[in-house]
């Protein structure tokens, strides 16, 4: 068991009998004699992804969730879902599209740097590396000319996924994408 003004960002604790990672902690000392001390938790339901905020008295405890995240590689997709390797086991698993929400918009075969959050010996979902290099497969033709402080056009990636790019990419481009807000970050130099 946790103590709540122990709690840390990144931590992850039980929370309802699910996972919840903690995103923000603050403490409250209230000015009146005799009031307990109150902790304000921002929390991930790590299964759900919903967001909230839980207040406890600075007595509570909470405890340690059974979770951990493990390095994976991206394979393949195919009619069952989407296939992923176990970097240290080797292990294949795989997760549905349900399961994998806006997340491959950033997938490519051979992806690494990806996470699996593990909890109880399952796994729960992925995490995405802060970035990936994609391939830009159609856009509007380049414009001579333009700077990178100009005006944006969209661009689609090799994924599907559409993002605004400068007006100075044309096809065949590599850029790095956030896969955090799905914007474009700068051409990829390889």
């Amino acid at each position: 068991m946790i103590p709540v003004t122990e709690l840390k960002r990144g931590m992850v604790v039980e929370i309802d009998s699910e996972p919840h990672a903690v995103l923000d902690v603050s403490i409250q000392t209230p000015s009146a004699r005799g009031a307990s001390l109150i902790v304000k938790v921002r929390v991930r339901n790590l299964k759900s992804t919903s967001v909230f905020d839980k207040t406890f008295r600075g007595g509570d405890k909470l405890a340690e969730s059974n979770f951990e995240k493990r390095a994976v590689q991206y394979l393949y997709r195919d009619a069952a879902g989407y296939h992923f390797m176990d970097q240290e086991s080797f292990d294949q698993f795989q997760l549905s599209d349900e399961e994998m929400g806006d997340t491959p918009d950033y997938l490519i075969d051979g992806l690494e740097g990806i996470q699996a959050m593990v909890y109880n010996e399952k796994v729960i979902g992925i995490e995405l590396p802060a970035h990936v290099v994609l391939q830009v497969v159609e856009c509007d033709p380049a414009i001579k000319g333009a700077t990178a402080q100009a005006r944006t056009k969209p661009a689609k990636l090799e994924t599907g996924k559409t993002i605004q790019v400068p007006e100075y990419l044309g096809n065949g481009e590599r850029v790095r994408v956030d896969t955090r807000d799905g914007r474009y970050i700068e051409r990829a130099r390889d």
